[in-house]
């Protein structure tokens, strides 16, 4: 059992485990992971102009994010992807890892996170377990235990899209 599920065990957060190969970027997972419950999750680490926030996007994988857009709701001068070294310091995970379950490294809360509206809503959502050859599937209220246990602040939004051509 990993770190992050015997943490989950421990808080009493029940979870489905679901394995599979190394997967790096929503495509890879729709090839190659299980059919599985939840919503499919995409998370964006990302940080703002001068590095000094970052921020952690949960959003549906399907969904092309307007950095732009979200740039004015986040009242950040930019945005842009965080660099592997904060995604490590902060979340103790490696890029096509990223997963909101990551918080549980980050004990000064550090990373804003914020869930689009439409995976807050949901009934359960799929997540990495730090690594990203394997799937938890968690539910809401679990997801919600997990942000309690370990005390990070979030926001939920309607995550801006790109427009479609």
């Amino acid at each position: 059992m990993s770190t992050i599920e015997t943490f989950l065990t421990d808080h009493h957060i029940p979870f489905e485990k679901f394995e599979h190969p190394a997967v790096f970027t929503c495509e890879e997972s729709e090839l190659l992971a299980p059919e599985m419950p939840g919503a499919d999750t995409k998370n964006l680490f990302l940080r703002d102009g001068k590095g000094k926030r970052h921020f952690l996007v949960v959003v549906g994988h399907e969904k092309r994010v307007d950095l732009k857009a979200l740039r004015t709701l986040l009242n950040a001068d930019k945005l842009s992807f965080g660099s592997v070294e904060k995604l490590l310091e902060f979340l103790g995970v490696t890029p096509g890892s990223a997963t909101v379950l990551g918080l549980v490294t980050d004990a000064n809360n550090e990373v804003e996170v914020i869930f689009d509206l439409s995976i807050w809503k949901a009934d359960a959502i799929q997540c990495h377990p730090m690594v990203n050859t394997a799937t938890l599937v968690i539910a809401h209220r679990g997801l919600e235990d997990f942000l309690l246990a370990v005390k990070h602040s979030y926001r939920v939004m309607e995550i801006p899209a790109m427009p479609t051509l």
